[in-house]
């Protein structure tokens, strides 16, 4: 245990390195805006946004009880499926005039609305929010150096929706209000300062963030053509998306070599059963690409071709 002194030294230090990423987080942001024309309205408005979406950030619930969420014990449980087609996919998403982010998510709140029936649970009538991380650097930018920049956000999940097109509907609502917002910007501005400041800041961020998700859900691109290793085809990879806080559901979506991968952790503490899940997500996004390929004026886009 660190001397009285040298622990105060610390404190002080970390509380300096605190307040220099606030004022290093400011810098890049007005240098960021002086560039624009009408500099003087984008500062106000976008001032004005951010501080919005912090407001809502601080005052959202937290998550209701329910059979995703409860005490944790750490040891974990895995499941996967069958990748999907990523063609088959994207022919989904255009059909509906969505994105294939969109299907997927749409794909994962069908598969908690029918773990929730399944076990004769009560559906939250105002959804669940999932937590998930949000790149924040251009995809065609080169990695100049070491380090994530995401920020997290918060989406909502319309479990409550029992039809497949409605459900698709009000997620794809819910991800494009979340594009237009700075709440990724926020979270990883909040995240990075108190990760500099004393633990206690850092972990009671965390938990604030913990506590208002039920699940971490994240879609990785991955490489676009097979990978080899000695010589050998990578046919199935798979990784699972860390928790934080009080979350102890992951859900992973990993696209490569034209599929798409999917999988998730469960804490043994947590009443879900991680291979049902899985199935629910298949049947969930079957569901979804069956009422597309129906559509009369939309069937032309999509091919059912494995």
């Amino acid at each position: 245990r660190a001397p009285p002194a040298n622990r105060s030294g610390r404190l002080i230090q970390r509380t300096r390195n605190t307040i220099e990423t606030a004022r290093q987080q400011g810098r890049l942001f007005l240098s960021s805006l002086r560039n624009e024309p009408d500099y003087p309205f984008k500062l106000l408005s976008t001032a004005g946004k951010i501080s919005m979406d912090l407001v809502k950030l601080g005052l959202s619930p937290f998550e209701p009880p329910t059979r995703l969420t409860g005490d944790l014990c750490g040891r974990k449980q895995v499941a996967w499926a069958p990748p999907l087609d990523l063609d088959e996919v994207k022919g989904c998403a255009r059909a509906l005039n969505g994105t294939v982010n969109d299907v997927l998510l749409c794909a994962a709140t069908g598969a908690f609305h029918k773990h929730f029936l399944a076990n004769g649970d009560k559906i939250p009538e105002c959804g669940i929010r999932v937590a998930v991380p949000f790149n924040l650097r251009p995809l065609d930018q080169p990695v100049g150096a070491l380090g994530n920049q995401f920020g997290l956000v918060l989406v909502n999940l319309p479990v409550e929706a029992h039809d497949p097109i409605g459900r698709f509907r009000k997620t794809q609502d819910n991800m494009n209000r979340i594009k237009r917002s700075y709440q990724a910007q926020v979270t990883y501005s909040l995240l990075d300062l108190f990760g500099r400041g004393p633990d206690i800041l850092e972990r009671r961020a965390l938990n604030i963030i913990g506590n208002k998700a039920s699940a971490v859900l994240t879609n990785v691109p991955g490489p676009e053509n097979p990978v080899y290793l000695a010589g050998s085809r990578l046919k199935q990879p798979m990784f699972w998306v860390p928790q934080t806080g009080n979350i102890g559901i992951g859900m992973s979506i990993f696209s490569y070599a034209g599929t798409v991968q999917f999988g998730i952790t469960v804490d043994r503490n947590i009443k879900t059963n991680p291979q049902a899940i899985m199935d629910y997500f298949r049947e969930s996004y079957t569901e979804l690409r069956d009422r597309a390929l129906t559509r009369p004026h939309t069937g032309a886009f999509l091919t059912a071709e494995k």
